[in-house]
């Protein structure tokens, strides 16, 4: 019995955790769809704020709302990968020591 197949949650893993970091330097292209449109919304109303001399708080708030909602979702997703691939690791685990006690004897 070998080691227990992981590839494609560790893949999965290894692309959350780029996805999370793009999401901490500000990048649009891991947000979904929902993410992207409330991030340049919040966009567009501070800049039009900012033409008109007004204050860009609420903006900047919005803003900085959806970010960390995108920051949420990734590290949950993170969590829940991460935690799939334990559950799989421990079960074969659990498979392999009961191949060996059952011995023949």
């Amino acid at each position: 019995m070998g080691k227990p197949n992981t590839r494609d949650l560790d893949r999965q893993i290894k692309q959350t955790n780029r996805k999370l970091e793009a999401v901490q330097q500000r990048e649009l292209w891991p947000l979904n769809g929902r993410e992207r449109r409330a991030v340049l919304g919040a966009l567009a109303g501070g800049s039009y704020r900012v033409v008109r001399g007004r204050s860009t708080d609420r903006a900047e708030g919005r803003l900085e709302a959806a970010w960390s909602a995108a920051q949420t979702r990734l590290i949950s997703e993170l969590t829940a990968l991460q935690t799939e691939r334990q559950r799989i690791v421990n079960e074969h685990a659990k498979t392999r020591a009961a191949k060996k006690s059952s011995g023949w004897w």
